[in-house]
């Protein structure tokens, strides 16, 4: 199955690693929140369990260090990309109002970006992204 759209997640190359899979998880469920409609079916085992459904297009991740994260954010909102964001700030804070709350405090140059995702066209998300290596 090909799509006319990609799904890009970056995360700092300075996170330990339950730190990435912290916020891989939150900024790729931003995606799907935004995308409703890219969920699948629910799956069935052969003796009749049902599973919960999973997003039917591939999540492409990659690394980047902060500088290079800041430019594809940047490079990203010229192009008005709906992106999720995560920020340093937010390892520390316990709830989503607080999250919410703690980027509201910062002006875009000023986020310590430590995740970002998004889905628009390849076209628009490879322009984004362009000079970020996947994810090892």
């Amino acid at each position: 199955m090909t799509f006319d759209t990609k799904i890009a997640i970056v995360l700092r190359d300075d996170l330990e690693m339950w730190q990435e899979l912290n916020v891989t998880a939150f900024i790729a469920s931003a995606v799907v929140g935004q995308n409703p409609s890219i969920i699948g079916e629910n799956y069935r085992d052969a003796s009749g369990n049902v599973y919960m459904p999973m997003i039917i297009q591939p999540m492409m991740i990659y690394q980047a260090d902060a500088d290079s994260i800041r430019k594809a954010h940047q490079r990203a909102l010229e192009r008005d990309v709906m992106m999720a964001i995560f920020t340093m700030d937010l390892f520390s804070t316990p709830n989503d109002v607080e999250n919410r709350a703690a980027v509201a405090d910062k002006h875009a140059e000023a986020l310590d970006l430590v995740g970002i995702a998004m889905r628009d066209t390849k076209k628009t998300v490879d322009k984004v992204i362009k000079g970020l290596k996947r994810h090892p």
